[in-house]
Formats: structure tokens, C-alpha cells, sequence
């Protein structure tokens, strides 16, 4: 989906359309941006920037608040259109996925026609756009859907791969990121192909076990297939405040307020977990994480929200003040069903 929570924003008001606007939380109160318009990238502005960032970047910059509740009930109706196409279906995220149609719905045998008549279904039925790429494989298909955005539509057909990897830097590399770009580049692979003749030693040294990775990558190959029934491997809440927390009584709120959202999370999901986790950053930027295995698993509010006070208890909270906390519940599986 294009700019997805920001679309649905300016979708839902008017007003907001063909303005440079940012999801996400107040400059004032350390806020980052969740989504930004085209509008507003034209001015650098990008998700996880600091809001005060976007700001001065773009003065004239809308910032509506999020509102999740109305992201997830929008992405369940494109997740369904996409279903309608295929049952393999793989969601990455709120507002993307990856979908296997060489068997789909409409015995079309050409996947870019596919491409075209979801994309025309999502902003027939939901006023929204996307963009695809159709590849022959995930790794090429991910580029490829953000090579046109908005509303893009980008096709590399089998016979077309060799020519559009020639034309791609080494960041395009899947799981490669500024930083191991940056090795990358200090020992000349500048773009995707140069992995390719690289030394298979310095390329080991350079990045460890992703060498063997990016070599198949350079050339194009990326066997995984699309898994629709991905499994959840853990489920998470956090929050950075808007001023440090000092006062031990409020950390152990705000942190019982997390803990029941994962609770409630696993509910929704059918799952139950094993392992808590908290994550605690401290006003030095310092963060520290704790965590407690049990015997049984749970979804149980009082469980989670006791299990993680108890971890509170085991970090140097009560002497520093905090600027992030988050609980996450890990060791996951479905929930038995009630006995008849």
C-alpha cells in the first residue's frame, strides 16, 4: 500500500488531500513519524524520523495523530481482496504482503494482469492505492513494488531479471542496511553484481553467514516460497515518553497498561506465550532487557502484568529515570480449545 496510514487519513478527511501530511506523535513530546505523504517525502520527511525533525524539514507539515483501530480495520479489507485472488497469501505487515498466483482465481495466466485487477479493486472498493511488483521470486517482486510508487505498477519478467539487477546499488540487497552497505562499499562491491566476483573470503570476513545469502541474491535467485500461514513468533507493546519517568509507582502503571495490551494481543490471536520480556530504556539511551520462562503458557492479564513488575524489579529503574518501556511475550503457541 502506498503510504498507507497517511492515505487513509487523507482518504477519511478531505481536507488533508494533496497536503504534506505525517502520522505519528507531537514534536513537543519526542513523537516519531509513522507514515508521511508523497507530499511530504518530496521534503525528506520519512517514518521513523523525530517529528521535531520533520518539522524543520517541512514547516507546513500536517501531523495527525494515529489511529490504529482504523489502519488494521482497512488492511483486513485489503487482505481480503487479496484473498479473493489466491490463497497464498503472505502478509508482511499492516499494509503489504506477498501473493503466489501461478494458480489464482481467475485462471489468468498472466501475473501482471493479476497485479492490475487487485489494484483496481483496492481503490475501486476502498478508495486506496498500491503498488505491485511482479517477479518471479519474493526478493525480486519486493524490489519491483517499490520501484514506481505511487500507484505503481513494475513487472521483471524472467527473460528481463539480468538486466534489471545490473542496474541495482548493493543496498538493494535483502538484509543489507546502511551499515553493512557501508563495509560493502569499503571493499568495492558498489552495486548488487559486484558480490558476484567478490573473494568468497573477504566476503565471508566482511559480513559472516549472510556471504552465501548474497551471492544467490546477486544472481537472482531467492527459492522461498510463500508461506500463507506464517507463524507469529512474538508479540510486543512499547512506549517512549513524553517526559523520563521517575516515579516508580508510574513505571509500574504504565508498564501494567503494556502488559495487558500484549495479553490482550495474544487473545485476539488465539495464542498463548511462555516467555515475558521487558525492555527499559533509560534516560541515557542505555537499554537493558529481562526475561522470565515459565513452565505453562498464557494470555492471562494478571499473569503478564505480575511477571513483568517482577522484571521491573530486576533492572536500575527505581534509580534512573526512564524514557521507553515495552513487554513482549515470546515462545508462542495456539491456545487449546476449551474442553466440550
Amino acid at each position: 500500500m502506498d503510504a498507507f496510514y497517511a492515505s487513509v487519513e487523507a482518504r477519511d478527511n478531505p481536507e488533508l488531500r494533496g497536503k504534506p501530511v505525517a502520522v505519528g506523535g507531537s514534536p513537543e513530546s519526542r513523537g516519531v513519524v509513522a507514515a508521511a505523504s508523497y507530499e511530504a517525502r518530496t521534503f525528506g520527511v520519512r517514518s521513523a524520523m523525530p517529528m521535531s525533525r520533520a518539522i524543520r524539514l517541512c514547516p507546513e507539515l500536517v501531523i495527525v495523530p494515529p489511529n490504529f483501530a482504523k489502519y488494521r480495520e482497512a488492511s483486513s479489507k485489503v487482505m481480503a481482496i487479496l484473498h479473493s485472488a489466491t490463497p497464498l497469501v503472505e502478509p508482511l505487515s499492516l499494509d503489504e504482503a506477498y501473493l503466489d498466483v501461478t494458480q489464482n482465481a481467475w485462471g489468468e495466466p498472466l501475473a501482471m494482469n493479476v497485479a492490475k485487477r487487485i489494484k483496481r479493486t483496492i481503490k475501486d472498493e476502498l478508495q486506496l492505492t498500491a503498488s505491485a511488483g511482479v517477479a518471479p521470486n519474493k526478493f525480486l517482486a519486493k524490489i519491483a513494488s517499490g520501484w514506481q510508487k505511487p500507484d505503481g505498477l513494475t513487472v521483471i519478467a524472467p527473460e528481463r531479471v539480468e538486466s534489471f539487477l545490473q542496474k541495482l546499488p548493493v543496498e538493494a540487497l535483502w538484509g543489507v542496511g546502511p551499515v553493512t552497505a557501508k563495509k560493502l562499499r569499503a571493499i568495492g562491491i558498489e552495486r548488487l553484481v559486484d558480490v558476484r566476483t567478490a573473494p568468497s573470503e573477504l566476503l565471508e570476513k566482511t559480513v559472516g553467514s549472510l556471504a552465501d545469502w548474497l551471492v544467490q541474491l546477486s544472481h537472482g535467485v531467492d527459492d522461498r516460497t510463500v508461506e500463507p500461514n506464517r507463524e507469529t513468533k512474538s508479540i510486543s507493546s512499547e512506549t517512549t515518553f513524553a517526559k523520563d519517568l521517575t516515579d516508580w509507582q508510574e513505571m509500574n502503571r504504565e508498564l501494567q497498561a503494556l502488559a495487558e495490551d500484549v495479553s490482550d494481543q495474544l487473545k485476539r490471536k488465539g495464542l498463548r506465550a511462555r516467555t515475558i520480556t521487558i525492555k527499559v530504556r533509560y534516560k541515557n539511551f542505555k537499554t537493558v532487557t529481562r526475561s522470565h520462562s515459565a513452565e505453562y503458557f498464557t494470555d492471562s492479564r494478571a499473569d503478564i502484568v505480575n511477571r513483568s513488575q517482577m522484571l521491573l524489579e530486576r533492572t536500575d529503574a527505581e534509580k534512573t529515570a526512564v524514557r521507553l518501556l515495552g513487554v513482549g511475550a515470546h515462545s508462542l503457541k495456539v491456545a487449546e480449545p476449551p474442553s466440550p
